[in-house]
């Protein structure tokens, strides 16, 4: 279907960021004025210019902003559309420009004394920036000469391809080869891989399996060589910084403290049992007498499904979240009404889902929306960003609306949460309700258990090389299979072609990144389960989480909403959580 057949209802409307494109072009050139920052180089020290440096820097920063919403949201609309893809490249190069410009910004300002950073936390003048001069206290002492870090700077492009590399390898190189597929000659691609392993049968889940693993088998000394080099970048990085190691570093750069780190290992150990169980019951209702790994995607509850129209599903997320209150409930209205959201597919629309927003407009919301369970559960995931975005944005000034990703995914998945919840006690359909507990079951799975198996496997290979040991296709793989076998038990086969898993992982080019989607559903779990138990009370929490945006410590942040990750409550209530909807699930099953 082209763009101008989509009834004008189910697309955004852009005008509120620009009414044309025209009027972008002129606020592009006026924009494009405003990079030139030289007059502060030197002078930071000065109060008064400084706080002029904050003014110029926010006055760009917002403008620009918005130009670039425009034209990334009116290229993904039809990606084919030379014109917006030229106006994404006018946005780089102006990002560009600035970067360049105001690069002085951080040596310069770290190289006052500490005392005067002190003094500027405190200095009411100041005020929107205070969390900024902690943080900038914080990476002081990493900090080196001038002459340092601009020879860091310089090594950041030559160390950053790695993970070019890998995504080289994986959406290039790898020799995926043709199947036959239930009768059917296949191309297996990442995608064919992920749709076999969800609804194809078991000999093509099988054949999909290892021909799928075969492919990186005969590219793992090559990636191996990726990944050990992206480890090395990372020690190179801690030791020139000073840092105790690679975790420490990547938890600093957020202002997660460890123990946050140490509390969800130490939690997901002790579930494993749980884990454990719920592997061997997914063989005996598969019927399976030896569960193999490619086994452990296939749906416990077959034509399940929820089919409804996209308006059905945005009203039943509506009734879903309506725990969240009234205020909630009219945002949810004005972004349906105000065409917040671009609904259907269309040739050349951009795949996939996602919100989108700045400090200066309401959120967007892309969807490609089909009628499936999975696709119902997205417009409320979405719509959690969004929410979440507007929230802050309203109730913070412009350097504190921000929140980090390890924010960024908790209020969408409090959103899944409830609406699942809700789903759950609006049917007595057996077989939805089985249905319903297999996917927050695999909710867990996949994002808590999964994620953590993986942030272990990231602090195993990263320990490994800070002791010097070398990184081998032969120790990392079989460090991945270990974890694996913990993780799974032995209710599954561990199939040899899952050793090699971890060699096709994007995330581990970003290091101590995956751990935060574990923390998120924890996080997500607690707050809705919160909400659900005691109402009125948790959800003014949750409304203080949504509000803080980028205010403080995350971890601060959290325990506004009565989630303190610093303990170990919040994730044994999620463990719970997965331990009582497993039992459920076994009740409904007998």
């Amino acid at each position: 279907m082209e763009r101008e057949q989509t009834e004008k209802k189910y697309t955004w409307d852009t005008s509120g960021i620009f009414p044309d494109d025209e009027a972008w072009e002129r606020e592009y050139k006026e924009v494009g004025k405003l990079t030139d920052f030289s007059a502060f180089r030197g002078k930071l020290g000065d109060k008064e210019t400084l706080l002029a440096f904050f003014r110029a820097d926010e006055a760009f920063s917002r403008r620009a902003e918005k130009l670039y919403l425009y034209a990334s949201m009116r290229h993904d609309e039809d990606v084919r559309a030379a014109k917006y893809v030229a106006f994404e490249g006018k946005m780089q190069s102006l990002y560009t420009a600035y970067a360049s410009s105001v690069s002085f910004f951080e040596p310069e300002i770290l190289s006052l004394p500490a005392s005067q950073l002190e003094a500027w936390a405190k200095d009411p003048d100041f005020a929107d920036r205070d969390y900024t001069f902690r943080r900038l206290l914080a990476q002081k002492p990493h900090v080196l000469s001038e002459k340092e870090e601009k020879i860091l700077a310089l090594a950041g492009e030559p160390l950053g391809g790695f993970h070019d590399v890998f995504t080289m390898l994986d959406n290039a190189d790898l020799p995926l080869p043709v199947r036959t597929l239930d009768g059917k000659r296949t191309k297996i691609t990442h995608a064919t891989y992920g749709l076999v392993m969800r609804g194809g049968s078991r000999q093509a889940r099988k054949t999909c399996f290892k021909a799928y693993y075969g492919a990186y088998r005969s590219l793992l000394n090559v990636i191996t060589a990726a990944y050990a080099g992206n480890v090395k970048k990372d020690i190179f990085y801690k030791t020139a910084r000073g840092y105790e190691s690679c975790l420490a570093m990547a938890l600093s750069g957020e202002d997660v403290p460890p123990v946050v780190y140490e509390n969800l290992i130490a939690s997901v150990h002790g579930a494993l049992p749980v884990l454990h169980r719920y592997i061997s019951l997914r063989g005996e209702v598969l019927g399976l007498d030896r569960q193999h790994m490619y086994d452990i995607y296939a749906p416990l509850v077959e034509e399940a499904d929820i089919r409804l129209s996209y308006d059905e599903a945005y009203e039943e997320v509506v009734k879903g979240l309506a725990p969240l209150g009234e205020e909630y409930g009219r945002l949810l209205r004005r972004a349906h009404d105000e065409r917040w959201i671009d609904v259907y597919e269309n040739t050349g629309k951009r795949s996939g889902a996602y919100s989108t927003g700045v400090y200066d407009t309401h959120p967007y919301v892309l969807l490609n929306y089909q009628p499936t369970t999975g696709e119902l559960f997205t417009v409320a995931h979405e719509m959690g960003h969004s929410i979440h975005t507007y929230k802050s944005n309203a109730a913070q000034p412009y350097a504190k609306s921000s929140y980090t990703i390890f924010l960024a995914e908790i209020a969408s998945t409090v959103n899944e949460v409830l609406l699942l919840k809700h789903l759950y006690a609006g049917t007595q359909d057996k077989k939805l309700k089985k249905f319903l507990l297999n996917y927050y079951m695999d909710m867990f799975r996949t994002t808590l258990f999964r994620q953590t198996q993986f942030a272990e496997f990231e602090e195993i290979a990263h320990k490994k090389a800070e002791s010097g040991e070398p990184l081998t296709r032969e120790n990392l793989s079989e460090a991945y299979y270990g974890l694996n076998k913990a993780y799974y038990g032995d209710g599954i086969v561990h199939d040899k072609e899952i050793a090699i898993e971890w060699a096709r992982i994007p995330h581990f080019y970003r290091s101590f990144y995956v751990y935060k989607y574990a923390t998120g559903i924890v996080s997500a779990v607690s707050i809705a389960c919160a909400i659900l138990e005691e109402g009125e009370p948790a959800v003014r929490r949750y409304f203080r989480f949504l509000e803080s945006g980028g205010k403080t410590c995350p971890v601060d942040i959290l325990k506004e909403a009565g989630v303190d990750l610093t303990s170990r409550a919040p994730f044994e209530r999620a463990m719970r959580e997965f331990a009582d909807t497993l039992r459920e699930f076994e009740e409904l099953q007998n």
